[in-house]
């Protein structure tokens, strides 16, 4: 498999202020494997402890503070010298709050060595557990489609979408095959297990059983890591999902929970599946100004699923749907297609990723990046009609000068419209500099 975000590795490592690296994501996504792969490009390889398996090495971080005496401790413990040509692997970190808190030390006094860590949950000590302004953080996702497509043997299909350097249709040879591959997409997601599954065993049985266990096992968490007191209403929210999805209005609505809740006896649980990147919390705004943050709605949200293919398994759609044309798009209110898009939305950092309403319109998607603010429609057919950025630009039109609208129709561009095909969702903001230059 190839994952992209070893680029941003390999910039980490040459960075001239580099500072121990945290690596965050949901469990599973593929955070210890990655920096593995990383691993084997240094001089002097990798060395990874890990806290969960190994805790006789947590006394070797009790026992002083001092780097380079930890250093000389864990090079005889591993049998071998860790040197600055070595990358330092600190795997299930939160497991060891010594560990966790000698990378300030690291970074104050032996900036020199390649630390990285990693583990489950690392989201939820963000607020009390990280040596504040001492470490650099780099979080990992599921894996996108061309990622997907990259491990399926389809790299000359990622050659083509990267190499698209014009606003125009893309040619039925390549748009058949990337539709019926985003299908596949949308039944087995990014998980790396499921996703290795498919490309080796072609058994989308065998990839409902592993996505079963991935739920079974994030579903574990909730009693395990959370606070008792959450478990119970973490539990109804997670199951909920599907349902609030399957809505025309996706508005979080705590009474969709349980009937009768209300958002201060919820909220503290809907956090923590945030924290634990479990699922994806996008605001609303009530104008497109900058930065879009100001204009937060905080009361009014929408809520996806870390990953399309897990939002498929939690909510029992049919495996048959694969074979019934474009089904899958529009299933349950097009909640695939729109989850789809805000995992690709959400790849760059750089990106803030917002919505709008007013009532009874909605635009799914508001996306800041450096280039600008540009409204984004989600539909999951090739019907793209619809009032919602007609009514947008009858409010924003002098401060919009260009729309986006991820559908199955091709790629084009209509006055303001920037119709991109869905299967091209990981290229959106290189197709609106593109577009903004041809307009």
């Amino acid at each position: 498999m190839k994952r992209y975000a070893i680029d941003d590795l390999f910039a980490w490592k040459e960075s001239k202020r580099r500072k121990p690296l945290v690596l965050l994501g949901a469990r599973q996504v593929g955070k210890t494997w990655l920096l593995e792969q990383f691993g084997q490009t240094f001089p002097d390889g990798y060395v990874k402890i890990d806290f969960d398996r190994q805790p006789e090495y947590k006394q070797l971080f009790r026992s002083t503070k001092e780097p380079k005496r930890i250093i000389e401790n864990l090079s005889i413990a591993a049998g071998r010298p860790i040197t600055r040509d070595t990358l330092l692997i600190f795997d299930e970190i939160g497991e060891c709050g010594e560990a966790l808190n000698s990378l300030k030390y690291f970074c104050e006094d032996a900036p020199e060595y390649h630390i990285a860590g990693a583990g489950s949950l690392l989201g939820l000590m963000l607020t009390d557990g990280f040596p504040v302004g001492k470490v650099d953080f780099l979080r990992l996702g599921p894996m996108t489609f061309e990622e997907f497509l990259e491990a399926n043997g389809d790299a000359n299909l990622v050659a083509y979408l990267k190499s698209v350097d014009d606003i125009g249709p893309v040619p039925d040879l390549f748009a058949f095959p990337l539709i019926e591959k985003l299908k596949t997409y949308f039944l087995v997601g990014g998980m790396p297990e499921p996703v290795l599954v498919w490309t080796t065993e072609k058994d989308i049985k065998e990839v409902n059983r592993v996505q079963g266990a991935i739920l079974e096992a994030y579903e574990n968490d909730f009693a395990k890591h959370a606070p008792t007191v959450d478990v119970p209403k973490i539990r109804l929210i997670w199951n909920s999902l599907p349902s609030q999805l399957a809505r025309e209005n996706k508005k979080f609505l705590y009474s969709a929970v349980k009937k009768g809740a209300r958002a201060r006896e919820y909220e503290n649980a809907l956090n923590w599946l945030k924290n634990a990147d479990l699922l994806k919390k996008i605001s609303r705004i009530t104008k497109p100004g900058v930065p879009l943050s100001a204009y937060e709605d905080l009361e009014a949200f929408k809520i996806f699923m870390l990953d399309v293919g897990l939002l498929r398994r939690h909510a029992r759609l049919p495996v048959a749907a694969f074979t019934e044309g474009n089904r899958l798009f529009e299933e349950f209110k097009g909640a695939l297609a729109e989850n789809y898009a805000a995992q690709a939305l959400s790849v760059d950092p750089d990106a803030n990723l917002y919505y709008w309403s007013k009532t009874p319109y909605e635009i799914d998607f508001v996306l800041q990046t450096e280039d600008g603010i540009f409204p984004v429609e989600v539909k999951s057919g090739e019907n793209v009609r619809s009032a919602s950025v007609k009514n947008y630009l009858s409010y924003y039109a002098e401060e919009t000068d260009l729309c986006v609208r991820l559908s199955l129709k091709n790629l084009s561009l209509d006055g303001k419209i920037l119709n991109v095909p869905l299967y091209l969702a990981d290229e959106v903001g290189r197709l609106i500099r593109i577009a903004r230059g041809r307009s």
